[in-house]
């Protein structure tokens, strides 16, 4: 539904073949399947990942060693260990990679970053609140299922106030990962964010919604309307072309996947 008509669409990336463990799904998107994901290797300079982050974490350790540049889904793995792998696999082929992290592409985003840098920002906080995991909703995955909105929607969150405060050093965690999970982030620098994230409530809740607040004003991040993923495309070709160095590389999409995982053992104790 996103990546292979993105990838597809040009003018600057080709769909040159895809694999997936459904052959029949596979089809349906009109570009050559290939039976072993080997065989997909052979047929492109870099591969786009949307699989679970578990299937992500094994596969993509394998492109990279085969020397294919790789766009990659946030989480990065389903584990810290996991992130880890494929990270060190990026570092030690040399290959170039990029994150998804969709909203980080919207024009609005970009625009909401500039105006954070310009108030000498010290605190923030983001609701990211859905039902996403009630019923037959389609994003009602097991990997959603079974770790909640920290994993899912954690590293947006996670990504966005970072950008907009600092990196994170900290993080104290409270509540569930199957319910409502709050976050209190520390950033490098003094500042400091708080998150509420839960995708299993029922209604109509409110929009999810990342404030910013400093010494000279406040920022806040509008409804994102455009459509983003021209934008991934475009510079993930670019960063193919130089061979690396886009921000939101595996090396970020590790830092994230190290906050994740302490705020995770911290619910769990």
């Amino acid at each position: 539904m996103a990546h292979a008509p993105m990838l597809a669409k040009g003018p600057h990336t080709r769909l040159a073949g895809v694999w997936a463990r459904r052959p029949e799904s596979a089809a349906e998107l009109g570009a050559p399947v290939s039976t072993r994901i080997e065989e997909l290797f052979d047929h492109c300079e870099a591969v786009a990942f949307c699989v679970p982050p578990a299937v992500q974490a094994e596969h993509a350790v394998r492109a990279a060693r085969a020397g294919k540049a790789l766009l990659l889904e946030k989480p990065l793995a389903d584990t810290l260990e996991g992130a880890r792998r494929v990270a060190d696999a990026v570092a030690e082929s040399g290959v170039a990679s990029q994150m998804v992290l969709t909203l980080r592409y919207a024009q609005e985003t970009r625009d909401f970053l500039a105006r954070c840098a310009e108030i000498a920002p010290f605190g923030g906080h983001a609701v990211n609140v859905s039902g996403v995991l009630l019923g037959d909703h389609p994003f009602a995955t097991p990997w959603r299922l079974r770790h909640g909105a920290l994993l899912d929607v954690g590293p947006h969150v996670i990504d966005l106030l970072g950008a907009a405060l600092g990196p994170v050093t900290g993080v104290r965690a409270h509540g569930h990962p199957l319910g409502w999970t709050g976050l209190l982030l520390e950033h490098e620098g003094g500042a400091v964010s708080e998150a509420s994230l839960c995708m299993a409530t029922a209604g109509d809740p409110p929009p999810s919604t990342v404030a910013v607040y400093g010494r000279t004003g406040g920022a806040v991040l509008p409804p994102v309307r455009g459509d983003a993923f021209p934008t991934v495309a475009e510079e993930f070709a670019r960063t193919v072309r130089d061979g690396g160095g886009h921000p939101l590389d595996a090396a970020h999409g590790l830092r994230l996947q190290q906050v994740i995982a302490e705020a995770a053992a911290q619910l769990s104790s």
